[in-house]
């Protein structure tokens, strides 16, 4: 199952002078409203792919060097309340604000608020993957509090987590690997900005995107989760009490979820039951069968689209 395309473009094969005009009219539609310089002799060349994910947005960013500039008058012009993370997977760049610049190196994650003024230049070839969250989801579900200057993450135990689960999203998006959910990816953003983000929610959060990343493989069980988080299986399981399920009740709801999901795609017609029972990192149909009705109250034939 494939994370749902929105759009994707490129500039490369337009007229040079064409390029800035039809970057600028593009994430004006489908990101944020701003104005874009290029350096280049060969002016912008760039990249960009449009995903969604629940209330979520994922745009992946590639190009040459530039500069993109969300000024105070185009904040007003162009309102846009969301909540911007900014993972920098290439190159190198540097972020001004209201109160300052900050330094972005490959792998670090900036978050910021899309209605305060800012300018982002890459001096270098650049990847970035960038997440879209709307203001009301982002205090709902991560922080209830404004987020008044911009933050910036290194590669601590959550962003680290978090940079996984972004990578997985585009990956999931092209259709290589199961993309994490929506649910995962907050949690761990939540984790990122809580104010002590390496105690218990950090390794829950670590545990659980651990968990979306390897549901696809059979012998994944909550011993592996505990040695990757690097924990033994007994703290991982304390860690896992205040939600009222063990780490193996976590990994069996997951997989059913996720196999419950693609039975009732019409997508996945083609492949049988024990197909989707195998992918899904159930060891046979029969087993996969009687938890699935346990779960959900039908056998999975009854779900399977007409």
């Amino acid at each position: 199952m494939s994370v749902p395309l929105v759009s994707r473009v490129s500039t490369l094969a337009m007229d040079c002078a064409d390029r800035i005009a039809f970057w600028e009219e593009y994430n004006r539609r489908e990101l944020v409203g701003l104005t874009c310089s290029s350096y280049s002799e060969d002016g912008l060349l760039a990249t960009q792919t449009n995903y969604r994910l629940g209330g979520l947005r994922l745009a992946e960013i590639s190009g040459n060097e530039h500069v993109i500039q969300r000024t105070r008058r185009t904040c007003e012009d162009l309102p846009k309340d969301a909540v911007f993370v900014s993972l920098l997977t290439d190159g190198q760049a540097v972020f001004f604000h209201e109160g300052g610049c900050l330094t972005v190196r490959a792998g670090d994650i900036v978050l910021y608020d899309t209605r305060r003024s800012y300018l982002f230049g890459f001096p270098t070839r650049m990847r970035q993957l960038l997440m879209d969250i709307p203001r009301e989801l982002f205090a709902e579900r991560c922080a209830d509090r404004e987020v008044s200057a911009p933050l910036l993450f290194d590669r601590g135990a959550a962003a680290t987590a978090l940079e996984s689960a972004l990578s997985d999203w585009a990956a999931g998006a092209a259709g290589e690997d199961p993309a994490p959910t929506e649910e995962t990816v907050l949690d761990l953003v939540r984790t990122l900005t809580a104010p002590r983000a390496g105690g218990r929610s950090a390794l829950l959060a670590m545990a659980r995107s651990y968990i979306d990343r390897h549901l696809t493989d059979p012998g994944l069980s909550a011993e592996r989760v505990a040695a990757a988080v690097g924990v033994s299986p007994r703290h991982l399981s304390r860690v896992f009490a205040p939600s009222g399920v063990s780490p193996a009740r976590y990994l069996l709801a997951r997989r059913l979820a996720r196999a419950h999901e693609q039975l009732g795609d019409p997508g996945s017609r083609h492949m049988t039951v024990a197909e989707i029972a195998h992918r899904w990192g159930f060891a046979g149909q029969a087993h996969f069968t009687r938890v699935h009705r346990d779960h959900y109250g039908r056998t999975p034939g009854a779900v399977r689209p007409r």
